[in-house]
């Protein structure tokens, strides 16, 4: 570990090792270019590791709509797959293997398969001296000089404090933390609807309404057996829960359908005999979380050689475990702490319901033999190492992309906004889970969207970049850019911005103001294999 009195130069220096930071990393140091990237937990990759999150993606994934590193990451886990377990040889030969057979994603798998592949694309970078990697450490002072940041101060485990040097200096926290440590003007929450004009934003501004969070977990199910955990400490409260938007307490399979609010109930049927190669993963055409079982299942043991496995694995990111009662990002640290532990009290507590009072197939009540995978997630009780995050704090930003931009009812069939300094694309439905304001889903189609460069640019700070869930967007339009390609897409194409104005001596403003500098850069992008625009395709 670092001495207390360490102090790290680099070239870009990287904050948050999820998606965004990797891929960013990635960027920097496959140019040549040197980077530390700093992680909290002992897992990179964020909401696809530690956050134990399958990744949410967009029904065209396999074709187009994805940068070329993205892809690399997605096939690397297949390859992980077909090297290492024992699949049927129909499995195998799929080019579209789906390990988990999902219905939430074309690529459900185990997080710490993600995390091994992460490790292989890292490793060279890292050999050739080029990737510092500090896992275990939090940022805990910035050092700003007018609009420039000076330095990152992060913190281990040890308490002992290592501060970081660089021309510039990329965001990929999960929750934007150094916006705020460094005061770099961003935005919380939901704007008043007045700042935009969007129509689901609220009437005045409301910092603490957010969206839920979740502690997931994953499960597999051995009938016979008892692995009923111990009843957690808030159980009595969680169990007799009922939202007023809900149609019956929390812990139960009715809830509203996300995307129309009519209560819809779940069934629960662990280890189902249907061959997984018979799933298609299209949430287009089907949301797939009315079974709960085969939802964001990782692991569908039927894929496999008969024997390998006696249980599917299935993760829990359910309408059930949202927690929303506070706010994780919050200025006072107390008020984000007892949001965590409640929110890990939910999950703990969902989990010994289904065990012991949830209603079964044959009339009886509870599954004993639910068994929490600790193993799967890297904890003891099965839990994620960390909450998954759906809203971080957002930049001011050059550009602001708001629901005008990608919502299909405003665009009325007009298509994707084309813009021309686009740096990347995505899409997903404007998804906003339940909120700590009090809102219900909103949950409604968008047309696949451009990554504007102005989006990544503070409308102060000079080299401090947002490098995932923290660009320039809304509480609304966020809800369509927080998915696993679009985090990825933001972090490579910050650190390429990063490397660029290093190469070129301009700033990333610069970069943005002037055209023949922009397609410069943009030529750059496209030699990365990142792109930009959009075939002809629809909303939904």
């Amino acid at each position: 570990m670092p001495d207390r009195s360490d102090v790290y130069e680099t070239d870009v220096a990287i904050v948050g090792g999820g998606l965004g930071g990797v891929a960013a990393a990635l960027a920097v140091c496959r140019s040549g270019r040197r980077a530390v990237l700093t992680e909290e937990t002992d897992w990179l990759g964020g909401q696809l590791t530690s956050q134990a999150v399958p990744p949410d993606e967009h029904p065209w994934i396999e074709q187009f709509g994805a940068t070329a590193a993205y892809r690399e990451l997605r096939e690397g886990i297949r390859a992980y797959y077909r090297r290492a377990y024992p699949l049927r040889p129909e499995a195998a030969a799929s080019p579209t293997l789906n390990p988990g057979a999902g219905r939430v994603s074309k690529l459900c798998h185990e997080p710490r398969v993600a995390v091994a592949v992460i490790e292989e694309m890292l490793a060279p970078l890292r050999s050739a001296g080029l990737l510092t990697v500090l896992t275990e450490h939090r940022p805990v002072a910035v050092t700003m000089s007018g609009p420039r940041c000076e330095s990152v101060t992060v913190r281990g485990r040890d308490g002992d404090d290592v501060v970081l040097r660089a021309p510039y200096v990329l965001d990929a926290t999960e929750t934007g933390e150094l916006l705020t440590l460094g005061g770099v003007e961003h935005v919380t929450g939901a704007e008043a609807r007045a700042e935009h004009d969007e129509p689901h934003a609220p009437d005045t501004a409301q910092p603490w309404n957010q969206q839920g969070i979740t502690f997931c977990f994953a499960v597999s199910h051995h009938e016979g057996e008892d692995h009923t955990v111990e009843r957690p400490a808030t159980y009595d409260f969680w169990r007799s829960y009922r939202p007023g938007f809900w149609p019956g307490p929390l812990l139960g399979y009715l809830g509203p359908d996300p995307r129309t609010l009519e209560a819809h109930d779940r069934s629960f049927v662990p280890n189902p005999d249907n061959d997984p190669l018979d799933i298609d993963a299209d949430q287009s055409a089907d949301a797939g979380d009315k079974e709960l079982w085969g939802f964001r299942r990782i692991l569908a043991r039927r894929l496999f050689s008969d024997g390998a496995f006696d249980s599917d694995i299935c993760l829990v990111n359910w309408p059930m475990n949202d927690y929303w009662l506070k706010p994780v990002v919050a200025e006072d640290p107390a008020t984000a702490a007892e949001a965590l532990d409640e929110a890990r009290q939910l999950s703990l507590s969902l989990l010994y319901w289904l065990q012991t009072e949830a209603p079964r197939p044959d009339g009886g009540t509870g599954f004993p033999g639910l068994k929490p995978r600790g193993d799967v997630t890297g904890t003891r009780d099965g839990l994620a190492k960390a909450a998954y995050v759906r809203e971080a704090r957002r930049i001011r930003a050059v550009t602001t992309v708001t629901e005008h931009d990608v919502s299909a009812d405003l665009l009325a069939g007009a298509g994707p906004l084309v813009r021309k300094d686009s740096v990347g694309v995505g899409s997903y439905r404007l998804d906003l889970h339940p909120s700590t304001g009090g809102d219900n889903y909103i949950d409604v189609p968008s047309v696949p969207f451009e990554i504007p460069l102005g989006a990544l640019l503070p409308v102060r700070v000079t080299n401090l970049l947002p490098a995932g869930k923290n660009l320039g967007t809304t509480h609304v339009s966020n809800g369509c850019f927080r998915l696993h390609p679009v985090e990825w897409n933001v972090g490579e194409v910050a650190g390429a911005l990063a490397v660029h104005a290093l190469a070129t001596g301009t700033t990333p403003h610069e970069v943005h103001a002037d055209q023949a500098r922009f397609d410069h850069f943009a030529h750059r992008l496209d030699q990365l294999g990142v792109e930009r625009h959009w075939p002809v395709v629809g909303a939904y």
